[in-house]
């Protein structure tokens, strides 16, 4: 990212967007499950069908929401129009779209009726018909005896529970389909992403650092917190061309810190923010499906208190920590424990805890401070799916407190974009039980700990590429207080030589 937004107000500019990235995509897809079926022995015959996603309207209205496409099929062939269908021939390797027969009065109110070589021009696929043809084009292209077999997707996501949905069409009853085969291989296929891949994470990055540091700068006491969200959804919008955000915007101050994914319709970026607050800020951009996910926090006013940095740099430790660490083969429950055990040091030498932190971490101490997970994968979903795959070892999901919560307990691998969160949060609803417990209520220094029972709480977030031999870490916001600080009271990002030597008190 570039030193100084420039007098438009960003450095940035949108890339233009790569549609061979989801050519790439599909010949992943297609060696994977050759090389499967292959391994099975089974015939390298059939295809692969996604139903994309349909528009939907708000409730019993005709109000019609703002369209994503379904992430399977968006990773694939990049379609952002809603109604199509998608396939790739397993023994050609061909490629067909299929676009929806608009009627004419969509010209009317909606726009040009795009011819079907647009469509195929735009998304680089060898063939494109329309989804009412689905049936008798698959028939004709098969070239097998009996009934054509079909590779439908179909398959637990492990972070919300929900199922995937197979492709429905008219004509179904013509084929066979097969609902096993296509879900771990196709989400294995997204756990580790290509070069054009990162190049737009990293641009989501870019965009949405530099608003967070935009957001860094503006922010002001007796602000609402929706005014910081509002802020960053502008520069990313304005400047970068994210007309999605990735998730819904957490602009959590004071008390509100405690609440982990503060933000919601019942809970909704709306408190006045007030001098001495700690701001937890978790906000990322999404450009053409690819995401970023980017927790900043900051005291309000612009300066820490001693309060505020013993917990600050108690979190930043932990995510120092855990990044020095990474690298392939290095097992993300390990990295969990990592960080729980970087931070319940920090509060024991901040005189927050007493005894030994092994005990602590023992007790499962750690969980009370950060009862989430240390980090999750990320690409077309925030939550990018491969956490859990059952084919893969050691897949039983941990039953402990905060390890329960980990969404992959999987060695990382050079390829896969994963989050580094770790957070010290003082949440009364875990807090009161553990000072009352006999398991735990020796390890607090009940004086100290009545301080912190209204700071709400610090996360520090970034995205990381594991590399061949450690991480890169695509995030470019100040980290350290100083430099928080520093650009908070107007100094440029990245800081140059005279800003940090006047930062740290150098000549």
């Amino acid at each position: 990212m570039a030193s100084t937004p420039s007098p438009s107000g960003s450095s940035l500019t949108p890339p233009e967007i790569p549609f061979e990235l989801h050519v790439a995509n599909r010949e992943k897809l297609l060696k994977s499950i050759r090389l499967h079926l292959s391994d099975s022995s089974r015939p390298l015959q059939g295809f692969v069908l996604l139903q994309g996603g349909e528009e939907q309207n708000r409730y019993c209205t005709d109000h019609t929401e703002l369209f994503r496409q379904e992430s399977y099929f968006a990773y694939l062939f990049g379609v952002r129009e809603p109604g199509f269908y998608g396939a790739i021939d397993i023994a050609t390797g061909n490629s067909i779209l299929f676009a929806p027969r608009l009627p004419a009065e969509y010209a009317v109110w909606l726009g040009e009726i795009k011819s079907l070589s647009y469509f195929k021009k735009r998304y680089m696929v060898g063939m494109i018909y329309y989804t009412d043809e689905i049936a008798q084009v698959l028939c004709d292209q098969y070239g097998g005896s009996g009934k054509p077999l079909l590779f439908l997707l179909h398959g637990l996501n492990t972070d919300s529970d929900n199922f995937s949905k197979p492709a429905e069409f008219q004509g179904k009853e013509k084929f066979e389909t097969d609902l096993t085969t296509l879900h771990p291989i196709l989400t294995e296929c997204r756990v580790l992403k290509s070069d054009l891949e990162l190049a737009l994470i990293q641009f989501a990055n870019d965009i949405s650092s530099e608003a967070h540091i935009e957001v860094m700068r503006k922010t002001r006491v007796k602000m609402k917190e929706y005014q910081l969200e509002s802020m960053f959804l502008h520069h990313t919008y304005m400047y970068g061309g994210c007309r999605h955000c990735s998730y819904t915007c957490i602009c959590a101050t004071g008390g509100n810190g405690a609440v982990l994914h503060y933000g919601h319709a019942a809970a909704p970026n709306e408190r006045i923010l007030e001098d001495g607050d700690m701001a937890l800020l978790d906000m990322g951009a999404e450009y053409h499906f690819y995401g970023s996910d980017i927790t900043c926090s900051f005291p309000v006013n612009g300066k820490f208190t001693s309060d505020q940095a013993l917990i600050y740099n108690a979190v930043l430790e932990a995510h120092n920590a855990v990044i020095s660490s990474m690298k392939p083969g290095v097992n993300w429950i390990d990295m969990h424990k990592l960080a729980e055990k970087t931070i319940l040091k920090s509060l024991k030498k901040g005189c927050i805890l007493v005894g030994d932190v092994d005990d602590m971490m023992a007790k499962r101490l750690g969980a009370i401070f950060m009862p989430h997970g240390l980090g999750h994968f990320m690409g077309i979903d925030t939550h990018d799916p491969g956490g859990f795959l059952k084919n893969l070892q050691r897949m039983e999901r941990p039953k402990e407190p905060g390890l329960k919560s980990l969404r992959t307990i999987r060695d990382l691998k050079e390829g896969m974009v994963i989050t580094v969160e770790p957070g010290c949060y003082f949440i009364d609803a875990l807090l009161s039980p553990a000072l009352e417990s006999s398991n735990t209520s020796k390890f607090f220094n009940h004086e100290t700990i009545g301080r912190f029972k209204s700071f709400g709480g610090v996360r520090i977030e970034s995205d990381l590429h594991v590399t061949a031999n450690g991480c890169k870490n695509m995030t470019k916001v100040p980290r350290e207080t100083w430099e928080i600080e520093a650009v908070m009271s107007g100094a440029p990002w990245p800081l140059d030589k005279t800003s940090t030597n006047a930062a740290n008190g150098k000549g």
